[in-house]
């Protein structure tokens, strides 16, 4: 995986086209990439770079807990949405919101998540397997700061990982996650592992084996202010990836704590920091 990732930091290099952004950054940006992993063959954790494990994990909990405050993630260390939040923590219907709680036209709410663990159980070749988070009626304004879109009742962000499809075959239980726009520094390595992190707990949940994991990029791109550190890792050697453990079986997916995951054998090279574009 990780010589998949380095690849992509070179073609956008080589093959980027100079864009205007969001946060008027300014990219080097390629459309329509792809990688896959094997998860037996390790933990996609990148190595040329230290990951904080703690975010990636607490974001994913809070996720799944239908979380939109940062409340949780700050009482746990974790300040990564503290950015786009109002004074009160609110971060609007991002997420969590539509993966636990998707607002149907009939006033019900629809919980994906327990969806598809069900499905897999049940109904294993089924090809809807999908947790979905375009909600289109909830994207926020982009002529307005994050903090008026929650104030309006909108994202305060519109997602960036769009959409998760699981497969079931051979006992094994991969997962596709389709993502519209990926910065490939900072965020695309922390997307990898989180996905790779819920494929696990899925797994794990139904008496499955961990796959794969596909990762379909539309908009990846370099930000302007990152390029120094993209070339500090890329003169990095690539060590032996991780292996995950789980401490434990909970009864269900929501039950899952930040110490049910142990990972073995993480030495990566320091970490390289860059500032994030908001």
């Amino acid at each position: 995986m990780e010589q998949q990732y380095l690849a992509l930091l070179e073609d956008i290099l080589d093959n980027g086209v100079i864009k205007n952004d969001r946060t008027g950054t300014g990219t080097l940006s390629v459309f329509g990439r792809m990688y896959r992993h094997d998860l037996s063959r390790g933990f996609p954790l990148l190595t040329t770079k230290r990951l904080h494990i703690r975010s990636i994990i607490h974001e994913l909990l809070w996720f799944l807990h239908g979380g939109t405050n940062v409340r949780y993630l700050n009482a746990n260390g974790v300040t990564i949405w503290d950015e786009w939040a109002t004074p009160e923590g609110e971060l609007g219907p991002i997420y969590g919101a539509q993966w636990r709680n998707w607002p149907g036209q009939d006033g019900k709410l629809y919980d994906q998540v327990e969806a598809v663990i069900h499905s897999i159980r049940n109904n294993p070749d089924s090809r809807r397997h999908i947790i979905n988070a375009w909600n289109v009626a909830l994207l926020p304004d982009e002529t307005k700061s994050p903090q008026q879109n929650v104030l309006d009742g909108k994202m305060a962000l519109a997602p960036c990982h769009v959409m998760y499809q699981f497969w079931v075959a051979d006992g094994k239980v991969s997962a596709m996650m389709t993502q519209r726009s990926g910065d490939i520094f900072l965020g695309i390595p922390y997307n990898a592992a989180s996905l790779a992190f819920l494929t696990h707990m899925v797994a794990h949940q139904t008496g499955l084996e961990a796959g794969e994991i596909i990762h379909s990029i539309g908009d990846l791109h370099i930000y302007s202010n990152h390029l120094e550190q993209v070339h500090t890792q890329l003169s990095r050697e690539p060590r032996l990836l991780p292996q995950l453990e789980f401490a434990r079986k909970p009864d269900n997916i929501l039950d899952y704590t930040f110490d049910d995951f142990v990972i073995k054998g993480y030495d990566p090279h320091p970490a390289i920091m860059a500032p994030i574009a908001i």
